[in-house]
C-alpha cells in the first residue's frame, strides 16, 4: 500500500505543468536574409515605464541579447526608441524569436504591456568597421 501511494504521488508530480517561463514572447522576420557585411539590429520603441524598470531583452532559448535602461526620462512621458545589436547566432532560418522582460524595482519580472513597448521591429544594416 505504501508503495501504491509513493506511486501516485510520484505521478502527480509529473503530471503538474511546468512552470511558465514569464514574459512578451514574439518571433520577427528579417527583411532578407542578412548578406556579407550586414548586421541585425532590434529597434524597440519604449512608451511610459516605471522609474528604475529595465527591459530585459533575449532569445526564447534564453540567450540575452541586451537591456534598455531609460535613464533621465520624465516620469510619464514615453521612454523613446532604443536599438540593440543581435548576433547571426540568434538567427534561425531568417527569424528572430525573442522574449521581452520588465525588471521591476521589487526585483520580480513580467511581460511588458504594449503602451511600455509598443513596436519591436528587425532593422538589417552594413557592418560598421
Amino acid at each position: 500500500m505504501c508503495a501504491l501511494m509513493a506511486a501516485l504521488a510520484f505521478f502527480a508530480v509529473l503530471a503538474q505543468p511546468a512552470q511558465q517561463v514569464p514574459g512578451r514572447v514574439m518571433t520577427l522576420a528579417l527583411p532578407h536574409a542578412l548578406r556579407a557585411g550586414e548586421t541585425a539590429w532590434l529597434e524597440v520603441k519604449v512608451g511610459v515605464i516605471e522609474r528604475g524598470e529595465e527591459i530585459e531583452i533575449q532569445t526564447t532559448a534564453g540567450q540575452p541579447l541586451g537591456t534598455i535602461s531609460p535613464f533621465g526620462v520624465r516620469s510619464g512621458q514615453p521612454a523613446g526608441t532604443y536599438t540593440v545589436p543581435v548576433p547571426p547566432g540568434a538567427i534561425a532560418n531568417d527569424h528572430l524569436s525573442l522574449r521581452l522582460l520588465i525588471d521591476q524595482s521589487s526585483h520580480a519580472q513580467r511581460g511588458p504591456t504594449v503602451k511600455e513597448v509598443s513596436r519591436v521591429r528587425v532593422k538589417i544594416m552594413p557592418a560598421t568597421r
